[in-house]
């Protein structure tokens, strides 16, 4: 099956709004500069638009699969190592307390 590519460079058509791009800007945390929005706006709906494609791609005949490529022996032998010593782990902890890394409580009581 032949793949489309469709450009709007016109703003006709196109999948994706400056609200959308505001949107992702915020989500995010990044800064759209002003005169950068329109291209990224172009720019987003192209990608939008040939992964619309990618839907009309017949897989019918095409078995699910969780990996692209075969897996085996994915997990290694559980070993005893030696670790840091507890100085050297807890040299860099923002908080600690009787050798222990002492972080917010999080449960109520």
């Amino acid at each position: 099956m032949q793949i489309e590519k469709q450009i709007y460079l016109d703003g006709e058509n196109m999948k994706v709004t400056k609200e959308d791009l505001e949107n992702v800007a915020v989500l995010s945390r990044l800064s759209v500069p002003a005169d950068k929005a329109e291209t990224y706006i172009q720019q987003m709906d192209s990608i939008l638009t040939y992964m619309d494609n990618l839907s009309k791609v017949d897989t019918e005949h095409v078995k699910p699969t969780t990996y692209a490529l075969p897996m085996q022996n994915v997990f290694r032998e559980d070993v005893v190592k030696p670790s840091l010593p507890r100085e050297e782990a807890l040299q860099n902890a923002p908080l600690q307390e009787d050798g222990y890394f002492k972080v917010p409580k999080v449960l109520e009581d």
